[in-house]
């Protein structure tokens, strides 16, 4: 388990010591999608869902969520979040919403795990939104796409 730095010595679980480690400016980019019908979609855009703004509303619910991460992964930091954006963008050929979270910080860990947690929840508000409309959305292929940073510097997904 020495690859695995949340465990200790004996396997058991625990927060990182992170007090050694370098400040640093740190980005991470996290994406997915919610994946629904072309009516239910239609809705989205044209701002007539009956719980409202779809995607005003998610997009603030997703900068909630990388601001709560800490509360909701066990092992995770609270970080002083510098910045969060959220973009969500209704695609056609999904037919759905894609959502991209950018999250960033200055500090001793880095933010992937609150990029995914915006993204997360951006599309669980999505799907709660637009549940009445439609009930077989999907949320799909949410994941890391960039992370720079800290020692390991700079890392991409690949296409």
């Amino acid at each position: 388990m020495s690859d695995l730095t949340h465990f200790d010595e004996g396997g058991k679980a625990h927060m990182v010591d992170v007090s050694g480690k370098a400040v640093t400016d740190r980005v991470a980019v996290a994406s997915g999608a919610v994946v629904m019908s072309p009516e239910t979609l239609a809705l989205v855009e044209a701002g007539t869902a009956k719980k409202g703004d779809v995607l005003g509303i998610a997009r603030t619910a997703g900068i909630m969520g990388a601001k709560k991460t800490s509360d909701l992964i066990p092992l995770c930091h609270p970080l002083p979040i510098t910045r969060v954006a959220l973009d969500l963008e209704p695609d056609a050929t999904l037919p759905g919403v894609r959502i991209t979270a950018t999250v960033k910080t200055s500090g001793q860990t880095g933010v992937e795990m609150e990029a995914l947690t915006a993204v997360t929840t951006a599309a669980l508000t999505i799907y709660d939104m637009l549940k009445a409309a439609e009930k077989g959305m999907r949320i799909e292929d949410i994941r890391l796409r960039s992370k720079t940073g800290g020692k390991s510097g700079t890392w991409e997904a690949d296409a």
